[in-house]
């Protein structure tokens, strides 16, 4: 795919991920036009005078929440990436109808827009919380993801197509429990919440240019995996803070101890790729099934989880994950 004539909305574009995915694609594939779509002008402000200032990038103000406005900023746009979104947990629990308002309704005021704009191909992010969601965060990821992937049925008629991405913890992003860790480190003592959790872990980087491997790859209908590395959350705070006292706090609402990226069910129609997994709709007559000419049929049963996971990092290979917050950390352009 030659993105050199396309033009990019990204929601969510001042967010972690938004601006090194901008930050990627200005160094590698050149875009026309990359349209920077988000709610916060102070954000915008922020990232222009951070070096985000190029003759391709716009600057658009606007609220997922608002289809008008989603209308207008996808005018001529070719490609939109999905990461807008509420994310942190506790605000999603305390404030249920406002994840709700974004994170559901957002999404399909995206969807519903690219459609009307004519856009060629849409690319939500998902997360590990979406399956099996034990928060309000989960849920309304999993209405995302399938308000996503049965919108083909709506496009089948059209050169819109639909795709999700779903992976687990990005190291350092926003809201990450690394720059939380570096700020305890300074007293010397490290809380979470239970000795055995573990999650999956990927950097900011891998996340951005998996992205867009998978836009280039999409047909429409898929949840796109990748397979990524687990660690112990202990590890990451012996990693981070080796000489810190580890105390155990309790598992707090809605927090689970392992976390999924595939289920048993999902596994049923679920093909596995050297680098990913690709989840097919389990029923479409719009989706052509191509995927499996190109990997092989998971086993029967097979899930996805953080424990149950062949690629950890130990303590050594965490280190390599957090340094570059580490530095950032030193020089306070990492908050905790």
């Amino acid at each position: 795919m030659d993105w050199k004539d396309k033009v990019v909305l990204i929601t969510g574009g001042t967010g972690s991920f938004g601006k090194k995915f901008i930050k990627a694609l200005l160094a590698e594939k050149h875009p026309k036009k990359i349209i920077v779509f988000s709610r916060d002008e102070l954000k915008q402000h922020e990232m222009r005078v951070a070096g985000y200032e190029h003759l391709s990038l716009r600057y658009f103000i606007g609220d997922v929440r608002d289809r008008e406005r989603l209308v207008r900023a996808m005018h001529g746009v070719d490609i939109v990436v999905h990461a807008a979104a509420l994310k942190q947990v506790p605000a999603c629990e305390y404030n249920p109808m406002e994840a709700v308002k974004t994170n559901i309704i957002g999404t399909s005021n995206v969807l519903e827009a690219a459609l009307d704009a004519g856009v060629g191909k849409v690319l939500a992010l998902s997360t590990d919380k979406a399956v099996s969601p034990a928060n309000l965060y989960g849920g309304t990821k999993l209405v995302a993801e399938k308000l996503v992937i049965q919108s083909n049925a709506y496009a089948a008629g059209t050169s819109t197509r639909y795709s999700c991405v779903r992976y687990g913890n990005v190291v350092g992003s926003r809201g990450s429990v690394v720059p939380l860790f570096l700020k305890q480190r300074k007293s010397g003592r490290i809380t979470i919440t239970d000795d055995r959790m573990t999650r999956f872990w990927l950097s900011l980087e891998q996340g951005v240019h998996f992205v867009m491997d998978c836009i280039e790859q999409m047909e429409g209908g898929e949840v796109f995996v990748p397979k990524i590395p687990s660690t112990k959350v202990i590890d990451l705070a012996r990693a981070i803070a080796p000489d810190a006292q580890i105390d155990i706090i309790g598992i707090r609402a809605g927090e689970k101890l392992h976390e999924d990226l595939l289920s048993a069910d999902e596994a049923r129609h679920t093909i596995e790729l050297e680098r990913m997994y690709v989840v097919q709709p389990a029923e479409a007559v719009w989706f052509g099934y191509s995927w499996k000419e190109k990997g092989q049929p998971v086993p029967e049963g097979f899930s996805y989880t953080s424990d149950n996971n062949t690629e950890w990092l130990d303590v050594q290979g965490i280190k390599q994950y957090i340094a570059p917050f580490e530095e950032a950390f030193a020089i306070g352009a990492l908050d905790g």
